[in-house]
Order: C-alpha cells, then sequence, then structure tokens
C-alpha cells in the first residue's frame, strides 16, 4: 500500500497521541494508588467443612480485607493483585484439587493463608510429596508436630505453644489441678502426650476426659471431684454443647479454649453464659493499639459489614506479611523468585506483629488471651 507523507504525517501525530494518552494514563493511576501492571495471582486454600467454617470464613475474611485495601494503594510492586478463593471440603481429594488448580495457574506466585487446621495440614503434606516448588505463607498450621520443610512458612503459634501459655498462666496464679476435655478421638490421640509432658513440667495434676460423641452429656456428667477449671481442645461448635452441659452442674466451671475457638461466635450459636470462656489468641486483641490492628479495624470498617475478630485478623496479618515479603522482590516477580525470597525467613515487622523465624522453620510465637464474661462481653 502507497503512502503519501500527508497520511504517514497523521499517523506519526496518532500514534504520539495514543503515547501520551497512555502516559497520562499511567501516571493518573500511580497517583492515585491503583495498580497499572498484569495482575498476579494470590491463592488461599480454605476449608469450608461444617467442622472448620467458624474458622476458615472469618479467616478469609480478614485476608479479603487486607488485599483489597492492598489493591487500592497500588498492589504490589505496582501490579494489581487477584485474590482467589479456592474452596474445599478437607478431604483429600478436594485439597489435591485446590493445590493442582493454583500450580497450574502461570500467574499464581503463592499460596497464602490457607485454613482451617486440616486442610493447611494437608497442604503442607501434599507440596511435600509432590516437590511443588510455590510458596505456602502464612497457614492457620495449628499443629506443630507437622513438619514444615523449605516451602512451609508458618507466623502463626500452634496449639502446642498456646497450651504451655494457658497451662503456664494457670500455674503461675497458684492452680495445681486441670482437667483435659478432648472434643473427639483425633484430638485426644494427638494432644494427650503434650498436655500431660506440659502438666508434669509445671507440676500440675492433669485429670482427662474424652467426649464420645456426647458433649452435652459430658458437660453434665461431671462430678464435683472433677477440676473447676478446664481446657478444652476442640472447636466452636463443641465447646457450645459442652458448655450447655455444664450449665445443669451447680458448680461454678472456667473453661479456657484454644484458638480455633470463635467467642462471638459462641454467643450467637447459644452457648450457656453461666460459664466463663478464656481463649488463647496467636494475634493481638482487636481492641489493640498495635499499628496492624488499627489498620485492620479501619479496613474491615470501611470494607465490610463484619465485627472483628481474632481470625479475621489473623486472615488479614497472613495477607499483609505475603505483601511485605513480595513487595520487597528485587527484579522480576514470580513464583521462583517469591519462594526464593520467603526462604530467606528474615525478620519482618508486620505493623508491630514481628516475624522471626526459628531453628525449627517457625516464626517466634505470639500469644496472648481473652475472657467471656458470663454478661457476653470479651476482654482482655
Amino acid at each position: 500500500m502507497n503512502t503519501t507523507p500527508d497520511s504517514t504525517g497523521r499517523r506519526n501525530a496518532l500514534r504520539c497521541a495514543a503515547a501520551l494518552v497512555l502516559a497520562r494514563t499511567t501516571a493518573a493511576r500511580a497517583q492515585s494508588g491503583k495498580p497499572a501492571g498484569r495482575a498476579i495471582t494470590i491463592a488461599q486454600i480454605v476449608d469450608m467443612s461444617p467442622e472448620q467454617r467458624d474458622v476458615s470464613k472469618d479467616f478469609l475474611i480478614g485476608s479479603r480485607a487486607a488485599w483489597q485495601d492492598i489493591n487500592s494503594r497500588g498492589g504490589i510492586k505496582g501490579r494489581p493483585v487477584q485474590h482467589q478463593s479456592l474452596e474445599v471440603d478437607a478431604t483429600p481429594s478436594s485439597v489435591r484439587a485446590a493445590v493442582t488448580a493454583a500450580r497450574d495457574n502461570p500467574n499464581c506466585v503463592v499460596l497464602s493463608g490457607s485454613a482451617g487446621d486440616p486442610a493447611a495440614s494437608a497442604i503442607v503434606k501434599l507440596l511435600r510429596q509432590e516437590g511443588t516448588s510455590i510458596a505456602h505463607v502464612a497457614p492457620w498450621l495449628q499443629d506443630s508436630s507437622i513438619e514444615v520443610d523449605e516451602r512451609t512458612f508458618p507466623i502463626f503459634a500452634a496449639r502446642q505453644e498456646q497450651i504451655a501459655h494457658a497451662m503456664k498462666s494457670l500455674a503461675v496464679m497458684g492452680m495445681r489441678e486441670i482437667g483435659a476435655v478432648y472434643a473427639s478421638a483425633r484430638e485426644h490421640t494427638l494432644y494427650r502426650g503434650d498436655l500431660e509432658r506440659i502438666a508434669a513440667e509445671l507440676k500440675m495434676r492433669l485429670q482427662s476426659f474424652r467426649a464420645e460423641g456426647d458433649l452435652d452429656r459430658l458437660g453434665q456428667r461431671l462430678t464435683g471431684q472433677s477440676p473447676a477449671v478446664l481446657l478444652f481442645i476442640g472447636g466452636t461448635p463443641e465447646l457450645v454443647q459442652f458448655t450447655q452441659g455444664l450449665e445443669r452442674q451447680s458448680r461454678q466451671r472456667y473453661v479456657v479454649a484454644l484458638a480455633d475457638v470463635n467467642l462471638q461466635t459462641m454467643m450467637q450459636m447459644g452457648a450457656a453464659r453461666s460459664t466463663p470462656v478464656i481463649a488463647t489468641q496467636a494475634v493481638p486483641m482487636t481492641t489493640d493499639s498495635m499499628a496492624v490492628v488499627r489498620a485492620y479495624r479501619d479496613t474491615l470498617g470501611r470494607l465490610f459489614d463484619e465485627p472483628p475478630t481474632p481470625l479475621s485478623l489473623a486472615g488479614f496479618i497472613a495477607a499483609r506479611y505475603t505483601f511485605e515479603v513480595l513487595n520487597d522482590v528485587e527484579g522480576a516477580l514470580t513464583r521462583q523468585s517469591a519462594l526464593a525470597a520467603f526462604q530467606r525467613r528474615a525478620p519482618v515487622d508486620v505493623g508491630g506483629f514481628r516475624v522471626s523465624f526459628n531453628r525449627e522453620r517457625r516464626s517466634a510465637t505470639y500469644v496472648t488471651q481473652s475472657m467471656l464474661t458470663v454478661d457476653g462481653r470479651v476482654i482482655g
């Protein structure tokens, strides 16, 4: 096709004009804080089975809030984040399908914030078996007996560490006898040895109680010789049933639960109000003045009609930690460069929540406690 000098000049002028518009658009996006590059995918695998839904739902809400806020501020290295949640039901086949979906997505650079504990544990084992080179960041991994390799980066206190914290707190208060209530045979098998060892170290007497499918009945069966303070190993629905049984007891009981228990959900599910419940937390109180907690409350209030909870705060912190490491990657952000960045396990301060790994490749643990009073208030 022949062109005249005039038509060539017009095309050149149009090219210049288009380039100017593109430059102005890019600059405007940068000034507005909105990412302008090609999107990267952050996959989050969440267990929505009935036993884990109350944990995973809140954890996912916190992560969603964080990623939406991160995108509004420019994304990661100028690229928007596609936050992809993959729901599973804790069966091996569903977890495998979710990991495969993330692995086969070329834009997916990390797995972040997998929840709850059975799914997170299954992912750790699956990544090791298959040799998949993708970072598994800040999972809600509650079993510290799970071997952590060079793909997984836990930042929250595991259940054994929470148990030790709770029992040491009771020992400091002069408590010398405690009961351990196991919601199922699984919890009994996994954690009885740890509790007995810790109790022996603290010179505390430990009585064990295992539910045989009826926690309400177990709560009613306790005798006057049973300890007044009971450490409960199980989830929120099981604890609700147990407190309903305790309500029929004449003796005042105190229950110490772990971080998988959602105190707000307990009240909504009809937990007995006559029994004070103390829960360990792997994150600060949601009323804390720590910078990351203030950012969480502000973001959650702007984006979601949901009350603050420790589990959604944990999801928020998981996403923020993932962002902090990825945003510091030098050069191109790929699955390989992301994995290398996390494998350095450098200390990171996430708005006052410090992540610092030990020899077992786990972060130094943060544990605190909150209490659900008989009048329905949650206090630190």
